[in-house]
């Protein structure tokens, strides 16, 4: 079976240059046009905690009377789970008196992969408000000295800025977790239906490592682990030209993967992926692109895009990738789409991460969503993404009708945490719903 990156290929080295690019300097003060505060009242863990009068929450909870207070040891670690990607201008660290003399603050699309936003060496604590630059779902403080002999303690950690539109899926929509069996691998796979009554569940197949089963057969997988591969569905028949796919690796106590449109769009796919430690994050496209007719999403996508673009939306199976359509390829009417601005850098190779960007990450996500030339944190600042021509309106599109604008629209979509990669280990069990 075969497995053409999206995801792993790329993730540790991306990460890594995201973390390098994204070590900025920002000056402590209240920035001009802070956004509303978003971190209040939501979700927050710790490395630790003093006591338990002393927990994580009360770090959120609006009442500079209650403080968290860590372990007297170095490094420990606050973060807050916003719900959804956001943009963040701004963070308050209100300390007590046991503060950090360093520390840093870091964003993360899934908890797991971080970018640095702000660092220092010589904090003093008190109140500082820091106008930092950056997009995440997790916002997290990491101390690695304290300054005082005792823990790090806050008596409010404030995260500012705009919450996006995730748009994830109800409850209902997943159907009933509690009943899921316990893995006897690695994770317990769960198939669902969401077709909208198009394809009863005896038309809805999967494929797995040489099975092929409808999920009235057989809903559920107990996934091994292996080295990497895809799972495939069909509508109709087990060799429906109507097809998508989801990719992962799965190690031995562990489940890396993502939906992707890096190659096109064949059915509408969602992820949950739950894990042991509460961990419990959705990828893929969002509710109201679930509860639209296919012909609804094919228009929508027309609307969205330069009419450049219409054609790869002309086979009513599938929407395909720019580089994949001979217009865009070299001798076609749209081959030099991208050659001005890249530089000479063919077109489809922009599209493709490929030839001399195929090691570039950094510089093909520029190219895609057009923030060539601006500074490293605006260039993994979603606000500043696809605001003009040339760019890849394609990968637009699909971070536009995605849970948490997060997608794999192009090979390198994961630099700066914006695709629909996750990860965890002692997963619980994940969820694929398949729709038309």
């Amino acid at each position: 079976m075969t497995y053409r990156r999206t995801a792993r290929r790329t993730a540790v080295p991306v990460a890594v240059l995201a973390l390098l690019l994204g070590l900025l300097t920002v000056l402590p003060g209240r920035a001009a046009a802070a956004g509303p505060l978003i971190s209040q009242g939501k979700p927050v863990t710790a490395s630790s905690t003093e006591n338990a009068g002393l927990g994580a929450g009360n770090a959120v909870d609006g009442n500079a009377g209650t403080r968290w207070s860590s372990a007297f040891a170095d490094p420990q670690w606050l973060r807050v789970d916003l719900g959804g990607t956001a943009t963040i201008d701004q963070v308050t660290l209100n300390w007590e008196a046991a503060y950090a003399r360093s520390f840093q603050l870091q964003v993360s699309a899934d908890g797991t992969t971080w970018t640095t936003v702000y660092s220092t060496t010589t904090g003093a604590g008190g109140v500082q408000t820091l106008a930092v630059t950056g997009t995440g779902r997790y916002v997290r403080m990491l101390g690695t000295q304290r300054g005082t002999p005792y823990g790090y303690s806050l008596w409010e950690f404030q995260v500012f800025g705009t919450l996006g539109t995730t748009n994830p899926p109800p409850s209902g929509f997943w159907g009933d977790t509690a009943s899921i069996p316990a893995a006897q691998n690695v994770v317990m796979v769960k198939i669902l239906n969401r077709t909208n009554g198009r394809y009863p569940d005896s038309q809805v197949y999967w494929t797995f490592n040489g099975q092929t089963r409808s999920i009235a057969q057989q809903q559920y997988l107990d996934m091994p682990a292996n080295s990497a591969g895809r799972m495939y569905f069909h509508l109709g028949s087990p060799t429906s030209a109507y097809y998508d796919f989801i990719e992962f690796t799965v190690g031995a106590n562990v489940f890396n993967g993502n939906t992707t449109r890096v190659d096109a769009f064949g059915l509408k796919l969602a992820m949950r992926l739950r894990a042991d430690d509460g961990y419990d994050v959705q990828v893929g496209e969002n509710q109201a692109t679930f509860a639209e007719t296919r012909e609804a999403t094919f228009q929508r996508f027309r609307d969205a895009v330069p009419n450049e673009f219409d054609v790869l939306a002309a086979d009513p199976t599938r929407i395909i990738t720019p580089n994949a359509h001979p217009s865009f390829r070299p001798g076609g009417v749209n081959a030099g789409y991208f050659t001005g601005y890249s530089g000479g850098i063919p077109t489809m190779d922009v599209f493709g991460c490929s030839g001399v960007l195929a090691n570039d990450p950094v510089r093909c996500a520029a190219l895609n969503r057009h923030v060539v030339g601006l500074s490293a944190a605006d260039q993994q600042n979603p606000a500043r993404f696809y605001q003009a021509a040339p760019a890849n309106w394609y990968a637009k599109f699909w971070h536009d009708v995605s849970i948490g604008g997060l997608a794999y629209g192009f090979p390198y979509d994961d630099y700066a945490n914006q695709s629909s990669f996750v990860s965890r280990g002692d997963p619980t069990y994940l969820l694929v719903a398949v729709g038309w």
